[in-house]
């Protein structure tokens, strides 16, 4: 049986993006990764846009608006991947971390892509279908 979807901490794509979240701040936060700022900063701020860009197209109301936050939400998922193959590359982050990491980006980016699916289908604004989303 699905749930209603009555708001985005409902979706358990943004459930798992903020996770995904967490776990980058945890591993971004260990030397010698917290000394590199730039990096640092820039997995960080890719991984927050991520359940950012989910809660905010969800409260734009309109399916089309949330589906372009969700392609967006998706892409920062991409470029949170890029950023940890770089970590691994320059010896920040061992390949066990690596492969964690990529393991719940990519599985945070496929969820996306199944919601931005089931959103694509449907054009009318979101208060009138806030019941056909399902977790």
């Amino acid at each position: 049986m699905s749930k209603k979807v009555e708001r985005f901490e409902d979706l358990i794509a943004w459930q798992k993006a903020r996770v995904l979240v967490r776990e980058i701040y945890r591993a971004s936060s260990r030397r010698p990764f917290s000394r590199d700022f730039a990096l640092s900063n820039q997995i960080r701020r890719a991984a927050i846009s991520v359940p950012s860009n989910i809660a905010e197209g969800f409260e734009r109301s309109r399916r089309t608006e949330f589906h372009q936050f969700l392609s967006v939400a998706k892409a920062s998922c991409g470029e949170v991947r890029t950023q940890l193959y770089i970590a691994c590359d320059i010896g920040y982050i061992d390949d066990d971390t690596l492969w964690t990491l990529l393991g719940a980006a990519e599985e945070v980016g496929r969820i996306i892509g199944g919601l931005r699916a089931k959103i694509a289908v449907k054009r009318e604004p979101l208060s009138t279908q806030h019941s056909a989303l399902s977790t």
